[in-house]
């Protein structure tokens, strides 16, 4: 496996990604505001995550001061985030992990039987 441009330390403490940050990020591939990025996660995932704003503006906090996100202008005049190239390569790190992880299992299951 070929090294990561990543800074080791980010590696460490956003891989293995909750399931919210992996979400958010997806949702600011293309800028959003905040209500926008609740919006987007919510109909991703059909209902199954929904971030409320206290979670959500704490974790944005986070994922700017880390470089992961940036604020990028919005023409509605909202606050809007965009992901880095580091939160991009972070997506795919973490992307290809789930991948493995789900081969895994149903690797496992199918051979239970299951």
């Amino acid at each position: 496996m070929g090294r990561s441009s990543l800074d080791e330390s980010l590696q460490k403490k956003y891989i293995p990604m909750t399931e919210t940050t992996y979400y958010t990020l997806l949702s600011v591939v293309t800028p959003r505001h905040g209500y926008a990025i609740m919006q987007y996660v919510s109909e991703l995932t059909k209902g199954r995550i929904v971030l409320g704003t206290g979670t959500l503006y704490t974790m944005v906090g986070r994922l700017v001061a880390d470089g992961v996100i940036v604020t990028v202008p919005n023409p509605e005049g909202k606050k809007a985030y965009q992901t880095t190239e580091i939160g991009l390569e972070l997506l795919r790190i973490e992307t290809k992990r789930l991948e493995k992880q789900l081969t895994d299992g149903k690797s496992v299951l199918k051979q239970g039987g299951l």
